[in-house]
């Protein structure tokens, strides 16, 4: 899985890089086969006049599936990033398992005769 990570408002330091590598590779494991590039993108919007404005973009590039777009927008960036990480997880599980489930139907429009492909699941 590639990563890509790009801040805007501040300077993007080796333990901010670190905790949303870590934290996307928890929160992304259960579809990392599937996952060709995450962008992430940070930002402080209002700058230094505080705020909610930590923003978390988070945009999965997936094999053969939809893209997965998250945001999350906080006043502490690592909440934002631990919001919309956890958010991103459930998305991408939500589209594997939609994956998963129309896949027969699938295997039955390529013309396979529906007696073949019950033998192939008992």
């Amino acid at each position: 899985m590639q990563m890509d990570i790009q801040c805007r408002g501040f300077d993007l330091t080796d333990g901010l890089r670190d905790y949303v590598k870590k934290r996307l590779a928890y929160s992304l494991n259960c579809g990392d086969g599937h996952i060709m590039r995450v962008v992430v993108r940070l930002a402080d919007i209002n700058g230094p006049r505080g705020g909610e404005d930590k923003r978390c973009h988070l945009g999965l590039r997936l094999k053969g599936l939809p893209e997965v777009v998250v945001e999350d927008t906080e006043a502490d960036l690592y909440v934002a990033i631990d919001r919309a990480a956890e958010r991103a997880g459930r998305a991408l599980a939500r589209c594997l398992a939609r994956q998963r489930e129309f896949a027969p139907i699938m295997r039955l429009n390529d013309g396979t005769d529906s007696d073949e492909l019950k033998t192939e699941r008992t």
